[in-house]
């Protein structure tokens, strides 16, 4: 979401044509070799330390980001649309490099937070408040607009969603467990085992919405050509390209003025026709920025289907579990495995818009095979983790929340349930606001 290149070129540039825009994102997007680095985004909800479901006004949510922005970060600070913080590490060569970064960084945010009487709530998506944009952008003005179209889904992902996206590396050019093309596929079929297994947003409105990960059912209301994935029936650069080609364009950006926000346009399209202007190299790159599919290749795989985690250190979990099952050719092989008969239920359709993907945000672990195939991955996880250098530290949290959740078939939502209802869930007792 806080993907950003250069607004609008004062200089005429030279346009692409669609020959040239193919090529330049098979190179781009998929840039093999070694599992070498590995990073990770955090996305927090920002809120009042005394009474979270309150809103923060826009001077005081200005004042604390004004401060942190001189703090000593390492990672990229943010900020998304309704005001989420972001937190984007640098690539790292171990698990281990890359959380204690984050971790760091993270302790400096929230003390600067604290002194604004601010903090941190990892949350899915905000289950107190409406949709309530902070950033005011040409970009943002022109995704609302396109997304608008859609309905209300646009908006509450822009402004109330929170994720933990991890970042992996493409994988090896040839075959095999850590080759890029296993590992493309692998993305799209654990991803919604993952979906599952961390789902913490079945609130909005301070009201049960039916699914365990409402933030997954918006990012699929918004529509297969802004969120959707391109079909696993092919090799994954040539699929990337046309699906870049055959999605729709979310604004043609000017040097003054608002952006136009074309309805319908493809960027193929766009290149063959060449109005409302001929597009260019920076506005294929701003449109790749425009696009939000479950897995987003950008010279490496960002996953982006996992919910924000309760707790201080709640991301370090999907981080390492995911990370230990891209990474270590044995669990991959494991997770291959386990996966393969999840891809029937599918569809071949692409996802997130396939009843797979769709039955994991809606139950969760509730679901009988997810659970299984979650619980088989986790242990194969936690094998790998010492393998990968993981603290025992680490490993424990992963063990923990296997216990936790992930062999009782639950998730963090299911907490969060179990809180609004209570325990029993059948009768209408403490809620978020206790």
């Amino acid at each position: 979401m806080s993907d950003s290149v250069s607004d609008c070129t004062a200089q005429p540039r030279p346009a692409v044509t669609e020959a040239e825009v193919e090529a330049l994102v098979r190179g781009i997007c998929f840039k093999t070799g070694p599992p070498r680095a590995l990073g990770v985004e955090v996305e927090w909800l920002v809120h009042e330390l005394r009474a979270p479901q309150l809103p923060v006004t826009p001077e005081r949510l200005e004042a604390a980001y004004a401060a942190l922005r001189t703090a000593p970060l390492r990672s990229a600070f943010t900020v998304e649309p309704g005001g989420q913080l972001e937190l984007s590490s640098p690539p790292a060569a171990s698990l281990m490099e890359c959380i204690g970064t984050v971790s760091a960084d993270l302790e400096i945010a929230r003390a600067v937070l604290r002194r604004h009487g601010l903090g941190l709530v990892g949350i899915g998506n905000d289950p107190w408040r409406p949709p309530r944009r902070f950033l005011r952008e040409p970009r943002y003005d022109a995704m609302e607009a396109c997304l608008d179209r859609m309905g209300p889904a646009g908006r509450a992902m822009m402004c109330t969603s929170a994720s933990v996206q991890v970042c992996l590396d493409a994988g090896h050019e040839e075959p095999g467990p850590l080759g890029h093309g296993r590992r493309w596929w692998l993305a799209h079929q654990l991803g919604a085992v993952l979906v599952a297994a961390f789902a913490n947003s079945p609130l909005a409105g301070r009201e049960p919405t039916g699914w365990q990960s409402t933030r997954q059912l918006l990012w699929m209301e918004i529509g297969a050509g802004r969120a959707g994935a391109p079909p696993l029936d092919g090799d994954p650069r040539a699929a990337w390209a046309r699906h870049v080609l055959d999605a729709p364009v979310m604004c043609v950006r000017r040097d003054g003025g608002p952006w136009d926000v074309p309805d319908g346009l493809t960027f193929r399209e766009w290149t063959r026709s060449g109005a409302p202007r001929p597009p260019t190299r920076e506005d294929l790159d701003y449109h790749l920025t425009t696009l939000f599919p479950p897995v987003r290749p950008r010279g490496h795989l960002e996953l982006r289907m996992i919910d924000a985690q309760p707790g201080e250190d709640g991301w370090i979990v999907p981080l390492a579990v995911t990370t230990a099952l891209f990474d270590d050719p044995e669990a991959a092989e494991t997770a291959y495995r386990a996966v393969k008969p999840l891809a029937e239920r599918g569809l071949s359709l692409p996802a997130p818009h396939n009843p797979l993907w769709i039955d994991a945000a809606r139950s969760g672990l509730g679901d009988r095979e997810l659970r299984e195939v979650a619980d088989t991955c986790f242990t194969a996880a936690l094998e790998a983790l010492p393998r990968l250098g993981a603290t025992s530290e680490v490993t424990a949290a992963v063990a923990a929340y296997h216990d936790r959740h992930v062999s009782r078939g639950r998730c963090p939502a299911d907490d969060l349930l179990d809180e609004y209802y209570g325990t029993d869930r059948t009768l209408h007792g403490k809620d978020l606001r206790t």
